[in-house]
């Protein structure tokens, strides 16, 4: 009679073990230009290897990998890229994410010692690393940003309207990029981005460059501990609430909701946790990378958040997906 018991293999811990090598091949790809120079048409290791600099056989061995995880794809002999590397990872496009992929090396050395950080008795400040950050690390991450939120803005202006909005309050918000979006498909629209005033240096520039200073100002500061500005009646928080644990939220919450007329509106987009907390894997991640980062962030579910905003005196909230499996919205009226 066949074992019908299934066997268990070392496959899924292998391919974990080899998480970071996978990581620095994708590194490596948008490093040579590999698919941009495939989108332009190189489409054989002949050509690849030309087209980057690689001698034959290292553009076999890239091209082998990149296939192998499904970066490229193989069709008819020739080599094309995936649709979402085609996507975001052809330089000069639109949505390209390439500059944002390669801030993944910046602390790659911090996550070998990941153990040692979690059993450190330090304690966390509020920020962590972020309140220490230099002008030149601001300004890497600032314009690494724009694109991917520029994404994120069409994506919220195409699923809430703004139209009954005069100015929004975007609270950390980097490169601007959300309110670029928003500001674009609303005319009546005005933004303020509140950020360190290293970020907001460079968000000028960046609104500047997108055509909107007239309607999109900074504000440079600290939201967990300034003023917010008097006049807005939508607030937004996207990209960074795993920065903050559940107190900083609860207070953020609380003068997000003093700060907003009847009628004003919350917005928080963050990689959130189901209500049981077990995944999405993305969120786990960014949740223990705040180990890393010295700060007392961590993920949160939709259920903490949207009781967050409900204690804080919000009405009708609710938690929508945004991007499957990364992003939830959590909205609230005030």
């Amino acid at each position: 009679m066949a074992d019908s018991k299934k066997k268990i293999g070392t496959e899924r811990i292998q391919n974990i073990v080899y998480g970071f090598k996978h990581s620095a091949i994708l590194w490596a790809g948008i490093e040579l230009s590999l698919f941009t120079k495939v989108s332009e048409g190189a489409c054989t290791i002949q050509d690849i290897a030309s087209a980057c600099g690689l001698s034959p056989l290292n553009a076999e061995r890239m091209v082998v990998a990149c296939t192998a995880l499904g970066l490229l794809e193989k069709k008819q002999g020739k080599y094309v890229n995936a649709a979402d590397v085609e996507e975001y990872l052809v330089e000069g496009k639109p949505r390209y994410f390439g500059a944002w992929s390669l801030m993944g090396r910046a602390d790659f050395s911090d996550w070998l010692n990941l153990c040692e950080r979690l059993t450190s008795p330090q304690p966390p400040s509020v920020l962590g690393i972020y309140e220490k950050m230099g002008p030149e690390q601001h300004e890497m991450l600032t314009r690494a940003m724009f694109n991917v939120g520029l994404g994120a803005g069409h994506k919220l202006a195409k699923q809430f309207d703004f139209s009954n909005h005069k100015l929004v309050l975007d609270l950390g918000g980097g490169s601007g990029a959300y309110c670029v979006a928003l500001c674009r498909r609303f005319p009546q629209l005005r933004a303020i981005v509140f950020d360190f005033p290293d970020v907001c240096r460079v968000t000028d520039e960046l609104i500047a460059d997108s055509g909107l200073s007239d309607r999109i100002k900074t504000n440079p500061g600290d939201f967990t501990r300034d003023r917010f500005l008097e006049g807005v009646d939508a607030i937004m928080l996207n990209g960074n609430l795993t920065q903050y644990g559940p107190d900083e939220v609860r207070v953020i919450a609380r003068r997000a909701y003093q700060a907003l007329p009847p009628g004003g509106v919350m917005h928080i987009i963050a990689e959130n946790l189901n209500d049981d907390k077990t995944g999405p894997l993305i969120a786990a991640t960014w949740s223990i990378h705040e180990a890393l980062l010295g700060s007392k962030g961590r993920a949160h579910s939709d259920a903490e958040v949207t009781g967050y905003l409900e204690e804080a005196g919000f009405r009708d909230v609710a938690a929508t997906e945004f991007v499957q499996n990364i992003l939830q919205r959590v909205t609230g009226w005030k």
